[in-house]
């Protein structure tokens, strides 16, 4: 089962257990993580769940396609190479995920 790291900008974190085939958002939305609101349900028409993936995690997932590229530059919080729309990271079996809050969100 994966789990998924969810750290708040006051470093606090959380440890969520995934299923495979959900989404970061799914997850945090399904378990009243604070800051991934995920408004629109994961149809990548808002920047609600906004997260920075960590960095070692990058290597598990394809970047930003062109639809969620743009829906990143309207973001809450600045934009970073990292920057991730949580709802478009999806859990696979063995694989945990690491994720910031950004703060402008919480």
């Amino acid at each position: 089962m994966p789990k998924v790291f969810y750290v708040q900008p006051d470093g606090s974190e959380r440890v969520v257990d995934g299923a495979a085939g959900d989404s970061v958002m799914s997850t945090a939305v399904r378990n009243g993580v604070r800051g991934i609101v995920g408004q629109c349900g994961g149809s990548l028409s808002c920047a609600t769940c906004h997260v920075y993936l960590a960095a070692d995690d990058r290597q598990y997932f394809d970047g930003p396609g062109e639809d969620e590229d743009e829906m990143l530059d309207c973001t809450a919080s600045d934009r970073e190479d990292t920057s991730r729309l949580s709802c478009q990271l999806v859990l696979r079996e063995g694989v945990d995920v690491h994720v910031t809050v950004p703060d402008e969100q919480t």
